[in-house]
């Protein structure tokens, strides 16, 4: 990596009325941070670790998931044959029990159950009313210990919005399906689903206060890019880049840019509903929505602007058709396909699509130079679902991919087989490690799970 004469700290940003851009990793920003090294060599290293757990619901078709082999000589089933490119930064867990959402003497409401626990590792306490209660997730306990190093602690990110209060599964509340976050038992962190939202609170001033909305109503009013609030500070601080670094700096703002146009494209697609409001589950386009958040997560990782995230793709339960895949049934009911051959190619056709969209986000994050390696190698992204098979509503040997090499402390492109029903929560233990959030226990884990490493 080259070094450069004049530094900029890694906490700079970019301001204007109400606008507040963080910057991604630049060259001038290496003495900031002490010696940086490749984070693919498994040489400890500076760089910010992040970690993010991306939610598919009603689990998945296991014949076509787990591969036949362990170890590194391990090949895609046709579910995941989208991440073949990726196959090096990925390692596929199996053998990874939650058995709080087992029914535990509660009978039915195994969809709310396996959200609500997948990372938790808490049973949820049956109810419809206010006095939900499950525990604090992984990604808020991460959020609780290095938080206060970025503008934000954590980003709750979804592609479903739903009620929030009511019963949605056999007596248990909504909040338990359209939450994966816990901040405390008795607080789930609601995602934000509309990716207009997410762009604001990525680059909308949070320490203005107030500026922050008079800077998106000057935007609407006069057809402006949140470039434009930025454009003499960053006018100034490329005059005093090196050439690289202005490279960098462009390609940035030009993904910046794309994102903001495509933004305002879905929000002006989407259907109005009697208030006036464009509800964005309701975006012409699912893929796309997906994308747009998979990018504005990218974004949020390569500025640092947080380190921990979560992100529900579909909540559990979901009966969403996927009729731009040529799937016109209700996901959660072909989901129960009591072995009829065309349900389970419907379902397997969905859990693809699934995993072509987490292909295209670790094609984002490994497009990001960071160092001397990419941003994905300072990542830890768990994919996955909170059932193992849908039709049986299983919670145990559930499908889970660890993507990334966690700074280099985690050894990607293997099938690791854990042994005899190891709780997932061990997983989560060794990820906290690895952020610099370390705990003894987690949940019902029973120890670590070091074979990642």
């Amino acid at each position: 990596m080259s070094s450069s004469a004049w530094q900029i700290h890694r906490r700079t940003f970019l301001r204007g009325v109400g606008a507040a851009m963080a910057l991604p990793m630049l060259d001038a920003m290496v003495p900031s941070l002490g010696s940086v090294v490749s984070a693919s060599t498994g040489t400890a290293a500076k760089l910010p670790k992040r970690m993010a757990f991306v939610y598919v619901p009603n689990g998945v078709v296991k014949s076509e998931w787990t591969p036949d082999n362990s170890g590194d000589g391990f090949h895609f089933k046709r579910i995941l044959e989208p991440l073949t490119p990726q196959k090096r930064d990925i390692s596929v867990l199996t053998g990874f029990d939650q058995t709080q959402g087992f029914p535990l003497g509660d009978g039915a409401g195994d969809h709310a159950r396996a959200s609500a626990s997948f990372l938790t590792g808490t049973h949820p306490r049956k109810t419809s009313g206010s006095d939900i209660r499950a525990g604090i997730s992984v990604d808020q306990l991460a959020a609780t210990k290095i938080g206060d190093q970025t503008v934000l602690p954590s980003l709750e990110l979804s592609c479903d919005a739903g009620p929030r209060l009511g019963a949605c599964d056999s007596g248990y509340a909504c909040a338990y399906q359209f939450n994966l976050s816990w901040r405390s038992e008795t607080m789930p962190v609601n995602p934000e689903v509309d990716p207009k939202q997410v762009f604001e609170r990525l680059f909308g001033d949070v320490r203005g206060g107030g500026d922050s909305q008079q800077a998106r109503t000057r935007r609407a009013m006069f057809q402006k890019s949140i470039l434009d609030f930025v454009r003499d500070d960053a006018a100034q601080l490329s005059s005093r880049l090196g050439k690289s670094d202005r490279r960098k700096l462009d390609e940035y703002f030009s993904a910046i840019r794309e994102i903001e146009k495509r933004v305002e494209l879905a929000h002006k697609s989407a259907p109005r509903l009697p208030d006036g409001t464009r509800p964005p589950e309701m975006f012409d386009s699912f893929e796309e929505h997906i994308r747009l958040m998979f990018d504005m997560l990218t974004l949020a990782f390569q500025t640092d602007s947080t380190r921990v995230s979560t992100f529900i793709i579909g909540h559990e339960g979901s009966n969403r058709p996927y009729p731009f895949i040529g799937v016109n049934d209700g996901h959660h009911d072909i989901s129960h396909h009591f072995g009829n051959a065309d349900n389970i190619e419907k379902i397997t056709q969905i859990n693809t699509f699934h995993a072509r969209q987490f292909a295209y986000f670790l094609d984002k994050l490994k497009s990001v130079q960071e160092g001397d390696g990419t941003l994905l190698d300072n990542c830890m992204i768990v994919y996955g679902s909170g059932l193992g098979d849908g039709n049986g509503h299983t919670h145990e040997d559930l499908p889970i991919l660890l993507a990334g090499r966690g700074g280099g402390t985690v050894t990607p492109g293997r099938h690791i087989k854990a042994s005899g029903h190891t709780p997932l929560n061990n997983l989560f233990c060794s990820m906290l490690d690895r952020v610099g959030a370390p705990v003894d226990r987690f949940g019902d884990s029973t120890g670590k799970f070091e074979a990642i490493a």
